[in-house]
């Protein structure tokens, strides 16, 4: 008989562990959610020009904390700053187009692609059958941007960007279009912030940035960012309190306590 389908948690036993080291390692000191005065230190943003701001996400995140003297809670809002993080062309065939893209500061467009390329057409075609119409709109919504300038539907092209997440890898990206999508996230997201166009993303997308965005952080020995470190463990949190939970023994849950 075969097992039921049990869906992969979204944070695994290291990511939690990670989390867990980040939030409670400040300064080189144990620090909780409740640490008041770590809390309100926290800058509503990092001192950064509206020029680099533009190479970031932003995702706010709510803190709230019991003030004893006055007998109530306090709320503020701090916005996590996430450093976007492009994927790095190879020498592999499958990154031909992730090079143009980059070479012509244009989006990976795979709606364009096909219709140049009528050789491939049946095989690309094959793997996105299912969402071909979102390639088609992208394209378009990209095209009418270049053209005209207009930033009407990027937030449209960015969510279907983000949308298509959840369709990949498929044949089609592994052969010709590789890491595509979050190097066209990124390029919408750069654009809105240009725009000044207030957008959100949903959280599973938010905790891939940050994934990607520590990675870099790792391979290259960048100094670390305690109030990033502070305020991606509490996105975390918020976001999913529970997820990963069944993941881990019970030794691991005194790593909560």
């Amino acid at each position: 008989m075969e097992q039921p389908f049990k869906p992969k948690p979204l944070l695994n036993k290291s990511e939690l562990r990670q989390i867990k080291k980040s939030r409670t390692r400040v300064e080189g000191k144990k620090v909780i959610t409740d640490d008041v005065r770590k809390l309100k230190s926290l800058k509503v943003s990092p001192e950064i020009s509206p020029s680099e701001a533009v190479h970031y996400f932003r995702e706010p995140v709510w803190i709230e904390y019991y003030i004893p003297k006055e007998s109530r809670f306090a709320y503020e809002t701090k916005f996590l700053f996430i450093h976007l993080m492009d994927p790095k062309p190879t020498e592999e065939d499958s990154d031909r187009e992730l090079k143009s893209a980059i070479a012509e500061k244009r989006i990976i467009d795979v709606w364009r692609y096909l219709k140049e390329h009528g050789e491939e057409s049946d095989f690309i075609r094959a793997s996105y059958h299912s969402n071909l119409s979102m390639h088609e709109t992208i394209s378009n919504i990209f095209r009418n941007f270049k053209e005209t300038g207009d930033t009407e539907d990027l937030k449209t092209a960015c969510y279907l960007t983000e949308a298509l997440l959840k369709y990949e890898p498929t044949l089609a990206s592994l052969r010709y279009f590789r890491d595509y999508v979050i190097y066209n996230l990124n390029y919408f997201i750069r654009e809105l912030n240009r725009a000044k166009i207030e957008f959100s993303l949903e959280d599973a997308t938010v905790s891939l940035l940050i994934k990607r965005r520590n990675e870099l952080w790792e391979e290259e020995n960048r100094p670390e960012d305690e109030d990033f470190d502070l305020l991606s463990a509490l996105f975390f949190e918020q976001a999913f309190p529970n997820r990963g939970a069944s993941e881990l023994s019970s030794d691991d849950l005194l790593l909560f306590e």
